[in-house]
């Protein structure tokens, strides 16, 4: 009995202990056997039960795999994965996580994988997925973490995503998602991170955003996103990192962006945000990192920065701020300060020598005087070229930084003869090698030579270069005593030159009326009366190919051009040294800040703003219809519509404006303002006439409405469009009583502008088109004023104009 006892007892351990030899459930050989169909596991047989000791997978009690984890950035050695995703793990019925970041995957993401209910976590970033984010995504309702970012996804994303309320991380960034966001993204109520950033979405900030009340993450930069900053998003009280840079926000800083408390990130950089720096940004105590930079930010430095204590990098420049930098103690652990392309002035101080954490100084492009503190000389990355920095250079300054780094501040010198300095001999202007009155009088008797004869050259050719123009263009176009710059035709350089050097005393800031990312606009008054625009390409910027290019580009283009309602260019220096463009002086400056001041806004009535708008149709028309070949701007924005005293329009800004081709392709890169740009050409590429058709349809929109038409936009893609009436959406800043004629022009021109903004290119009018209706007899309108809807409009239900 005992041994029988015994017998059992053996009988039931080895069934315990020995897997191999018990059969293997149907549903686990249906797993292996999936497996094997991805040919992922290559190595293994069908057959092998142990799913587990297989790379990158874990399984249950159950033996039923849970997770494949093939990321190729584990510790393990794994083959890099390529193809497309197998269909077979759609029958892995178990999986909750699927991570395969950072592979060489490709083709479409299977709408199969609606089959795994129970997915937790797909990760599918780093790798090369094309097509749409499929909706069946929408259905995988445990889903917590969704990454797709870095792949070539082209689509919009589906309303379904918005349904998984248990969605934690969305990951998408670094695609090619388009259009707006839904409003419906405020449903994802537990996403704690947000990165749609490197994309090509647009339109207004969703307002909806502030429903998400446990985001930690907000990664919007790098879209094509237009408007205000919503003061809601400052509602998300734990938010730590704001990333909506690279778009084209406007407007000021939000005051209450002081709320958000938790924040250690803030980047607003590359955008037209204006205005002052908050004082009150001093509440964002764990802040770590401020960029601001390449805005149109003014006003002075607020002194309340240096109260944030954690700040580690502080990003200001490329914007129009004034005053000196505060002499205050800075937070300790600032490792880097970009202050360079504004309009600091005042003396360096030496409160940001003793910041022994600082790596990289840059305060170039300013106009800094007095003396470079000695205590700025440490091993760490320096630029203060381009100020107007005085006296000698520190002790040793050459022995931690390169000449380059202080370049034109002439008063600069060095009290050693060292090659690529100023050596201060009696002068700091006497150049290096100049040891000794010898050694002066000695350059002196080599180059003079040199120089007389280069002038003797130069005014050679000058005076044959000017008799030959006299000769070919007649006596109506000689050239006047004091520089007639007023026809490209008869433009004298030299005495041009000397007028304008003169008149701006070298271009001096008091002349300045506009900085913009690449260049400066001066008055000007000539000798003989006349008042002209110089606009003069920075100096840094005049060395990159870029700039240049655009700033030849815009002289060719005008030169060519002659309409009316076009700015007329008189004249330009594209020297190396010197680049700038003469242009007719505009009184009452852009249409932007005109529509954007109270005041300036107020003196545009409804029959200016329909004359304005009538203008910028004739301006297109001409480009389009009246050129060989045709003309297309790729920039019209209210910023580029410049007005004179009489508040008539004028097209300005022809820097990447080019020709037509009929016989190619007409592919180009993406160019033009945030906002203003056909949704078409963010993902075709190709450039048509069409594409300025829709800026147009923009910029009427923004100049009846008195703000950037953004948001309705978006709202008239949906049937709210019935709701909107058009006395609510012109400006409220104008008085709403009209009268019928008026009326009539105003309806028309929100017609014409709507017809512009069509999503089908094909379906929007010609410029000429757009003119000669703005010119055409309109009839009585068929319903009051009042009780016209944009939906009236956008159908054509007021019929504008008659055929007779």
């Amino acid at each position: 009995m005992a041994d029988k006892i015994t017998e059992k007892e053996r009988e039931k351990e080895n069934a315990n202990t020995s897997t191999v030899a018990k059969p293997q459930s149907p549903p686990l050989a249906q797993e292996a056997k999936a497996l094997n169909q991805t040919l992922w596991w290559w190595w293994n047989e069908e057959t092998t039960s142990n799913l587990c000791k297989w790379d990158g997978i874990i399984s249950n009690d159950g033996g039923s795999v849970i997770e494949i984890n093939l990321n190729d950035k584990e510790p393990y050695e794994a083959v890099i994965l390529s193809g497309e995703l197998p269909l077979s793990l759609a029958k892995l019925a178990q999986l909750e996580k699927l991570d395969i970041c950072f592979n060489q995957m490709c083709g479409p993401i299977p709408l199969q994988l609606e089959n795994l209910s129970g997915l937790v976590e797909l990760y599918l970033g780093g790798n090369n997925f094309s097509g749409t984010i499929p909706s069946t995504l929408g259905l995988l309702t445990c889903l917590t973490h969704l990454d797709l970012h870095s792949n070539q996804i082209n689509s919009t994303i589906p309303s379904e995503i918005y349904n998984l309320e248990n969605l934690m991380v969305l990951q998408s960034g670094t695609n090619n998602l388009f259009c707006p966001i839904s409003s419906k993204i405020g449903n994802l109520k537990n996403v704690v991170s947000l990165n749609l950033s490197h994309n090509l979405l647009i339109g207004p900030l969703p307002h909806t955003l502030t429903n998400l009340r446990s985001l930690v993450k907000l990664n919007l930069g790098g879209n094509f996103f237009y408007g205000t900053i919503p003061t809601e998003i400052c509602n998300i009280k734990g938010l730590m990192t704001l990333h909506l840079g690279t778009n084209n926000l406007f407007g000021p800083l939000p005051y209450e962006l002081s709320r958000l408390t938790r924040l250690q990130y803030l980047n607003l950089s590359s955008n037209k945000l204006s205005g002052r720096i908050s004082t009150n940004l001093q509440n964002l105590v764990h802040l770590s990192v401020l960029d601001l930079s390449l805005n149109k930010l003014s006003g002075p430095l607020p002194t309340q920065l240096t109260n944030l204590h954690a700040l580690e990098q502080l990003l200001l420049g490329h914007n129009n701020l004034t005053g000196s930098i505060p002499r205050v103690a800075y937070p300790f652990k600032l490792t880097t300060i970009d202050l360079s392309h504004n309009l600091l002035s005042g003396e360096i101080p030496p409160q940001l020598g003793n910041l022994s954490f600082l790596q990289y100084l840059d305060l170039s492009n300013n106009y800094f005087t007095g003396n470079i503190p000695p205590n700025l000389v440490f091993w760490r990355q320096m630029n203060l070229s381009y100020n107007s920095l005085t006296g000698p250079l520190p002790e040793c300054f050459c022995y931690y930084f390169g000449p380059e780094t202080i370049m034109d501040n002439k008063d600069l010198c060095w009290e050693k003869n060292i090659s690529g300095y100023y050596y201060c001999f009696g002068s700091p202007h006497i150049n290096i090698g100049s040891t000794s009155t010898e050694n002066v009088t000695k350059w002196i008797k080599i180059i003079l030579p040199i120089v007389i004869s280069f002038i003797f050259l130069l005014l050679g050719i000058v005076l044959l270069s000017r008799q030959k123009l006299i000769e070919n263009t007649g006596p109506e176009c000689k050239a006047k005593r004091n520089g007639d710059i007023f026809s490209i035709w008869n433009y004298d350089g030299n005495i041009a030159l000397e007028d304008i050097i003169t008149t701006t005393e070298d271009f001096d800031i008091r002349y300045c009326i506009g900085t913009g990312g690449y260049a400066s606009v001066y008055r000007a008054m000539l000798p003989s009366g006349k008042v002209i625009a110089l606009k003069k390409l920075h100096r840094l910027e005049s060395q990159k190919l870029t700039f240049d290019k655009s700033f030849r580009n815009e002289a060719k283009v005008l030169s060519e051009v002659r309409y009316h309602n076009i700015l007329k260019l008189y004249g330009y220096c594209l020297h190396r040294r010197c680049m700038f463009l003469v242009y007719e002086y505009m009184e009452k400056g852009s249409l932007f800040y005109a529509i954007s001041n109270d005041v300036k806004a107020k003196e545009l009535d409804w029959k200016k703003r329909v004359n304005i708008i009538k203008g910028i149709a004739n301006a297109l028309s001409c480009l389009h219809h009246d050129c060989i070949p045709t003309i297309i701007h790729r920039d019209l924005t209210t910023s580029n519509i410049l007005l004179n005293s009489e508040l008539e329009a004028f097209v300005a800004n022809f820097g990447i404006a080019r020709p037509l081709n009929l016989d190619s392709s007409n592919l180009t890169t993406l160019a033009g303002t945030y906002g203003y740009i056909a949704l078409e050409l963010a993902y075709n590429m190709v450039v048509n006439e069409k594409c300025d058709v829709y800026s147009f349809g923009v910029v009427a929109l923004e100049t009846a409405m008195g703000r950037h038409p953004g948001e309705l936009i978006s709202s008239l893609a949906s049937s709210s469009a019935q709701h909107i009436m058009l006395k609510d959406v012109l400006d409220p800043r104008l008085s709403p009583h009209i009268n019928q004629t008026i009326a009539q022009n105003v309806v028309l021109v929100v017609t014409l502008a709507l017809a512009c903004l069509c999503s089908n290119p094909k379906s929007r009018p010609t410029m000429k088109h757009v003119s000669q209706e703005i010119l055409a007899r309109k009839p009585p309108l068929p319903k009051p004023f009042y009780e016209i809807s944009m939906w009236d409009l956008m159908n054509q239900e007021i019929y504008l104009v008659d055929k007779n």
